[in-house]
């Protein structure tokens, strides 16, 4: 730790636990909480029931489980794609250039996102490609919204690289592309893991651009949980926050041990 004596540690952890809990931990907790109640006439919730989590489990709400899960990793797997292509081509570029792709990359996260969902349905609303009112507009809308993240968590490693394994293996006969396949991929593997679990965490919720672009059969979970708390359906919408949040963790740690491993080696 930075702080090195005793007192200035337990200052520090006063400090964390007096900043964490009230900003970060107590709004989850009071959403865990709401899940399971019926009502809330007091500080605690009461009629507690599991009612809200088994009808998670079916119809509507299981299905808009699946649609998020498939939106954010084919989103994820095109952003990283395209962020990764786009990265090792701007290593290559002179600085005035490379800036210029940087701010391009940068604008759809710099806008609101719901600006970001109404060019994407005015664009994509007429012919020759005509995506409105099919999945393919929400997963391209996200596609948009967090391939920004990719580029940049890659562009950053890219410049963490030390040449000398590239140099290496190019003065031993590797061509180009076999240094990229056998040099610099496996070495920004540990960034790519990192910036595909940022990419799926920020698809899973995002809401402003998808409502404005799902079609009746393509219905994310956030658009049933905005439904459900505007219905005033709070503790199921609570319910099905967990089950998105419970979610999203379990494939950000899968994505976490891929990249404890690519780490090691």
């Amino acid at each position: 730790m930075l702080v090195h004596s005793r007192k200035g540690r337990w200052a520090a952890a006063a400090l964390f636990f007096v900043l964490f809990l009230p900003l970060f931990a107590l709004p989850l907790l009071v959403i865990l909480a709401a899940s399971f109640a019926t009502n809330w006439s007091s500080v605690l919730p009461s009629g507690l029931t599991t009612a809200h989590y088994r009808a998670a489990a079916h119809g509507d709400a299981l299905q808009a489980l699946a649609t998020s899960l498939l939106t954010a990793l084919a989103a994820s797997v095109l952003a990283l794609t395209v962020g990764t292509w786009a990265a090792l081509a701007a290593a290559g570029l002179k600085r005035r250039q490379r800036a210029v792709l940087d701010a391009l990359f940068v604008l759809p996260v710099a806008v609101p996102s719901v600006v970001v969902g109404l060019a994407v349905l005015v664009a994509f609303s007429q012919p020759p490609v005509l995506l409105n009112g099919t999945r393919w507009i929400v997963v391209l809308a996200h596609t948009v919204l967090v391939t920004a993240f990719a580029y940049q968590s890659v562009s950053a490693a890219l410049r963490r690289l030390d040449p000398a394994y590239e140099q290496a293996a190019a003065s031993l006969g590797a061509g180009p592309a076999r240094v990229l396949w056998r040099v610099r991929l496996p070495l920004l593997l540990p960034s790519l893991t990192a910036a595909a679990g940022l990419c799926f965490a920020l698809s899973m919720g995002e809401l402003s651009a998808t409502m404005m672009l799902y079609p009746p059969d393509w219905t994310p979970l956030p658009v049933l949980i905005h439904a459900a708390t505007d219905r005033g359906s709070l503790f199921a919408g609570s319910a099905l926050a967990v089950v998105l949040m419970a979610a999203t963790l379990l494939v950000l740690l899968a994505v976490s041990r891929i990249r404890t491993r690519a780490a090691h080696r």
